[in-house]
């Protein structure tokens, strides 16, 4: 079986290091895990994506990393088939059997010991104490969660630094008496302007109501749009219909589309153009001629080439992006904004510094084995030590996808858990963190207490005298906080353009970076979500204010949570003068399974070469 294995590696494009050691290793996994070699190869390419590793190469030091790859994969194939069984983990035997009897009696309370002051002297550590059943009993139990056990505390996982750093006396690993912390507490961050642009649905609206004249619209905008940047541009001629045969050379634009269903393949590349050059026919698209390209259904391109039969349009140039400078002749409708802080926007520009420190964290916001939100208090307590001016927080809170959630096993509505969960939290922190702190919140398609829609509006928030610190904003939404403009988008559109995606790198070995090209795709397409047909969970709505999709110029920073994994990355869009640069963000996910997941911070001052930016994990 080992030369099987060899062989399906060798099909997939891998290459074997310690090639001895590596196939034994792989021979035991596919018998103690009942796999065949093809579904082996197939887990490790799993295992390779979402590891972002850079070579082609099975390395014998991965093989402990796809041994809990392959583990993982079983787990899940068991909790799919049945439900209702639970599988204890080495955590859940540690946690029985640190749990004494004595712990199930009630407490009586009595003088203080020693002991006790100890456990509650450390300012550092803000997780509340658990409790044995978080939904009924309000007794306390000396039980610690698996991230309340949890040892790697703050630790940078990724960062990039173009400022020199700056010892700011944070004491992170420094467990003083609580009165020297006081003391070296971080000064209040001076305030930002903040500008939230108002293109989304608004609170309240109808949803699920759009028709095909409403899908069929949007489409053909996007494509109409993408003609008109691009001859605007004077870098190509006039688009024509590529379903007509011509001998001569042509350029067209149109939409990748699938011919019938599945993943798209050299041979069901399909090009619909609009109906004011086409009639909307499509025509099928040949690309052996391009040494490179990277396509998904939706995306709107340019294509030069020749059309000899009328049945198939042979590419000899792809334009997957529109120029920069063509940009603003397209923008139709003007952005409509709210400004939320008058006293600075109403005075000259050039007085306010482009400048902004921040904390971006995307949900969940609680670990799968309760309803603590201990990641989410641990947060608020490294923020309140920071103080970054904006704190940025993306859904899902109330996760749908949380067990506890999914079986009913919650005493509370939706609602109330979110106002007393995480908007009471919030509402403790800007209260102490002082007037000059703003946090942004942004829903996800995710969220059990919201509107299960895609464009989604922003939470209606009702909170007394923090109107101005704690702002909701649409998903996807753009806003500019000191003219540093933001935009966001909870929806995995990079996992899900990532399965998608038909690539061919360049033959001469060049290095190509995946995770920057996926992010490229949302700029170069001037939209938050360009595939279609969509992902069969996101209930895409065309029939609301499809604009709020469009991006309608280059953001500075654009932040896309992921599943996948984290990554910092400074995108260069166009040549010459025109050039642009755009940090891209991928915080992590502040909660993984049981234990503490990831969330970024940055410090951005003027341009993304005068940036630092960190992933941390929590």
């Amino acid at each position: 079986m080992e030369e099987e294995i060899k062989e399906e590696f060798k099909k997939s494009g891998f290459s074997l290091d310690d090639e001895e050691e590596v196939l034994k290793k792989c021979l035991t996994f596919c018998i103690n895990y009942n796999l065949k070699p093809s579904d082996l190869v197939s887990s490790w390419e799993v295992y390779y994506l979402n590891r972002l590793l850079d070579e082609s190469t099975v390395r014998n030091a991965e093989m402990d990393g796809f041994l809990l790859h392959l583990q993982n994969e079983q787990k899940e194939a068991v909790v799919k088939e049945e439900p209702d069984l639970y599988i204890y983990s080495s955590k859940d035997v540690d946690m029985i059997l640190n749990y004494d009897e004595e712990d199930m009696k009630e407490e009586v309370p009595g003088t203080p010991t020693d002991k006790s002051l100890k456990l509650n002297s450390d300012p550092f550590n803000s997780t509340p104490k658990s409790y044995g059943n978080g939904y009924s009993s309000g007794k306390p139990s000396k039980l610690v969660t698996p991230f309340g056990r949890r040892t790697d505390k703050f630790v940078v996982k990724f960062n990039i630094n173009s400022l020199p750093v700056v010892d700011n006396n944070d004491g992170e690993h420094d467990h003083g008496n609580l009165e020297d912390e006081i003391i070296r507490r971080a000064q209040p961050c001076k305030r930002c302007s903040l500008m939230v642009h108002r293109l989304g649905p608004e609170p309240g609206c109808r949803f699920m109501y759009d028709k095909i004249e409403d899908r069929f619209n949007a489409l053909e905008n996007r494509i109409r749009k993408h003609a008109t940047a691009l001859f605007a541009s004077g870098l190509y001629e006039e688009p024509m219909d590529p379903t007509v045969a011509s001998q001569r050379n042509i350029f067209a634009v149109g939409m990748i589309c699938c011919d019938g269903e599945g993943r798209l393949n050299e041979k069901s590349i399909m090009l619909q153009s609009s109906v004011e050059h086409s009639g909307g026919r499509n025509v099928r698209l040949e690309l052996h001629n391009l040494s490179q390209f990277s396509i998904f259904p939706g995306q709107i391109v340019g294509i030069e080439g020749q059309n000899p039969s009328g049945h198939c349009l042979i590419a000899s140039k792809l334009v997957d992006s529109v120029p920069l400078s063509a940009t603003v002749a397209v923008n139709q409708h003007p952005t409509k904004k709210q400004a939320l802080d008058l006293v600075v926007e109403s005075t000259d520009s050039s007085y306010v510094q482009k400048e902004i420190s921040a904390l971006i964290a995307s949900g969940p916001f609680t670990t799968t084995d309760n309803l603590f939100f201990e990641p989410l208090t641990e947060l608020l307590a490294y923020a309140g030590r920071k103080l970054p001016q904006l704190l940025v927080l993306m859904g899902p809170f109330i996760d749908s996808e949380h067990p506890e959630v999914k079986k009913g096993a919650v005493d509370r509505s939706f609602d109330e858990l979110f106002c007393q969960e995480i908007l009471r939290r919030l509402q403790d922190h800007v209260e102490y963190a002082g007037s000059n702190v703003r946090v942004i919140l942004v829903p996800s398609v995710r969220d059990a207490q919201h509107d299960f829609v895609f464009p989604q509006p922003a939470f209606d928030i009702h909170l007394p005298n923090l109107e101005h610190q704690i702002t909701g904003l649409t998903n996807p939404g753009i806003f500019e906080a000191n003219q540093v403009k933001v935009g966001c988008c909870t929806v995995d559109i990079l996992k899900q353009i990532s399965g998608e995606e038909m690539s061919r790198n360049p033959t001469d070995g060049t290095p190509s970076d995946r995770m920057s090209r996926l992010a490229n795709h949302i700029i170069s397409q001037r939209s938050f979500y360009p595939l279609y047909p969509p992902a069969e969970d996101i209930p895409l709505d065309f029939s609301l204010a499809p604009e709020a999709l469009h991006i309608t110029s280059i953001p500075d920073i654009l932040v896309l949570p992921s599943d996948m994994k984290y990554f910092i990355k400074v995108l260069t869009l166009g040549e010459g003068e025109e050039q642009r640069k755009c940090i891209c963000i991928n915080p992590g996910r502040l909660a993984k399974g049981e234990g503490g997941g990831t969330f970024a911070e940055l410090n951005y001052q003027g341009s993304p070469d005068k940036t630092n930016a960190s992933i941390i994990g929590i």
